[in-house]
């Protein structure tokens, strides 16, 4: 018997005993990196797996119905993330809370495909259960108008689409991220809110979304938390860099990011969701894209997946700009590794 087998009983209503627990938690010494991320002792852990599973069985069903309308249809993958990821994940940020004794900033930094949409969702619904209001918002959300961005297009043609450091409303997203940090508040907070599907997907801000409070705040994008990085790094850089004009678009892109360096600040935690290989992430748009094309949606060719996401590539490279913080504990409080099949592999730091 392994933990999936003891997951799926639990699943099926069969109560946990003894040596299930106990099994559990000599599998999740055998790994220290993850024992440590969660704080697991041989002292506490028995307690900490006993909560883990009292969880996990209040909310296993919904969380697989979540993941079911997301698409997560394998129930052995949805069980494993549930336990080794999302459960103490939830059960972490609420001792933070507690300890800071204000609302948490949780950063989630990943690319297309590494599963930040449904930490986001699966994590509100689990803290809801414990008790605490969450919410999610992304980097996305604080995009510059639709007017703005022409104007910004205007003076920088690269700028073929939203996304890279320049685009974004900094100042409103430092504004919003400390009026959510208050442990007190006496008047709502305003969240701007992107819609992607305007100005035949150029997208624009739509109405703002008013909220009286937040315990915990998932702030997720592709490039949260990135710092500007030496740029005698781009002397000799990976592709898709290839010409000067290259070089140039990604030392400005660079020096773009200084500019976020006060929004990062107000992060209380950063996790990063790192695919096993950068390129995994086209394949995954491809793959979601083809989804997309045969329920009958619009969507872009492989051709067209290719050159959208090798100009992000070109802006802030994952080589460059990821691999730097997976390497460093001091910036980063968490490192998931995602797997081809989207899967959970090495949890560390």
């Amino acid at each position: 018997m392994n933990y999936l087998d003891i997951l799926q009983e639990w699943c099926q209503g069969i109560p946990d005993n003894s040596s299930q627990l106990h099994y559990l938690l000599k599998q999740e010494l055998a790994n220290p990196q993850t024992a440590k991320v969660w704080g697991i002792t041989e002292e506490n852990g028995l307690e900490k797996i006993k909560l883990r599973a009292q969880l996990f069985t209040s909310v296993q069903q919904e969380v697989r119905e979540v993941c079911h309308g997301l698409g997560l249809q394998k129930l052995d993958q949805i069980l494993s993330m549930l336990w080794r990821l999302w459960l103490p994940l939830c059960l972490q940020l609420v001792e933070v809370k507690q300890s800071l004794k204000r609302p948490v900033i949780q950063g989630i930094l990943g690319g297309q495909g590494t599963g930040k949409t449904t930490l986001a969702k699966v994590s509100r619904l689990i803290l809801k259960y414990l008790g605490y209001i969450a919410i999610d918002i992304s980097i996305d959300d604080f995009y510059k108008t639709y007017a703005e961005r022409q104007k910004l297009q205007k003076k920088d043609p690269r700028l073929i689409w939203r996304g890279p450091p320049g685009t974004h409303d900094v100042e409103l997203a430092i504004q919003v991220l400390e009026q959510l940090r208050q442990p007190i508040r006496h008047q709502p907070i305003l969240l701007p809110r992107f819609d992607k599907s305007l100005w035949n997907g150029a997208g624009d801000r739509i109405e703002f979304e008013s909220i009286d409070r937040a315990d915990i705040v998932l702030f997720e994008g592709w490039f949260v938390g990135v710092c500007p990085i030496d740029e005698k790094m781009f002397d000799c850089p990976p592709l898709p860099i290839i010409t000067k004009e290259d070089q140039q678009f990604a030392k400005d892109m660079n020096n773009q990011l200084k500019n976020y360096l006060p929004l990062w600040g107000k992060l209380d935690r950063l996790l990063i969701l790192a695919p096993i290989n950068y390129q995994l992430s086209q394949q995954w748009r491809k793959e979601a894209e083809q989804k997309m094309i045969a329920s009958g949606k619009p969507g872009m060719s492989d051709g067209e997946i290719e050159q959208f996401v090798e100009y992000f590539w070109r802006s802030l490279h994952p080589e460059l700009f990821m691999n730097p913080l997976i390497k460093n504990p001091q910036l980063v409080d968490l490192v998931v590794e995602i797997k081809a099949d989207h899967s959970v592999g090495q949890i560390f730091w």
